[in-house]
């Protein structure tokens, strides 16, 4: 359950900020917490990543800014959103779930953010709903991310070299995956001593 609310979070976040989605995704893929091996994670992608959310946030605030429900950005969110959600979703999902979750937040962050905080930013009520709307997106990308389900923690472990762990060094087990992984692992690590 915990992957499918990730998976709708993040597309929620896609909704408000959809440049912050990705840079929370690339933060994750970094720190080996989602589910798609093939999303980048280098500090290069991390940094343009993290510019293109604090432009997009910027941006967002200019009287030119284009409305987020226009086809092409809405379209956007959606293939962001569904990546996001097949990225975030945990383990056990099935193969559509976490995209379709994802694209279910994206339309309900694009729709509620746009309700909440109106069509400008011209007073000064307007720029607190803008800030607000910012601060929302990064505080819930930054918790997803903090909180996402770690991809393949017993098979990495067991990976490294005898050399490089101890002799009784025990290995981490975080839940019942693991232990399967671990208990598929543990009869070839032990033939390699």
């Amino acid at each position: 359950m915990q992957g499918q609310w990730a998976s709708f979070g993040i597309g929620f976040v896609t909704g408000l900020r959809s440049m912050t989605a990705c840079a929370a995704l690339t933060w994750a893929a970094s720190q080996e917490k989602t589910q798609l091996r093939w999303l980048p994670s280098g500090p290069v992608s991390r940094g343009l990543a993290a510019t293109a959310a604090l432009g997009e946030m910027a941006g967002d605030k200019m009287p030119f800014a284009p409305d987020r429900r226009i086809v092409p950005s809405v379209a956007a969110r959606l293939a962001i959103g569904a990546v996001g959600g097949a990225a975030l979703v945990g383990r056990n999902a099935s193969p559509l779930t976490g995209p379709l979750l994802g694209m279910a937040g994206a339309v309900a962050g694009t729709l509620l953010g746009r309700t909440l905080r109106g069509g400008t930013t011209r007073s000064g009520s307007d720029w607190t709903r803008a800030l607000t709307e910012d601060a929302v997106a990064a505080g819930l990308a930054a918790t997803l991310v903090y909180y996402a389900e770690p991809r393949g923690r017993a098979s990495r472990q067991l990976a490294a070299s005898p050399a490089r762990r101890g002799p009784n060094q025990d290995v981490a087990i975080a839940d019942r995956h693991d232990a399967d992984e671990l208990l598929t692992a543990l009869p070839k690590h032990r033939a390699g001593r």
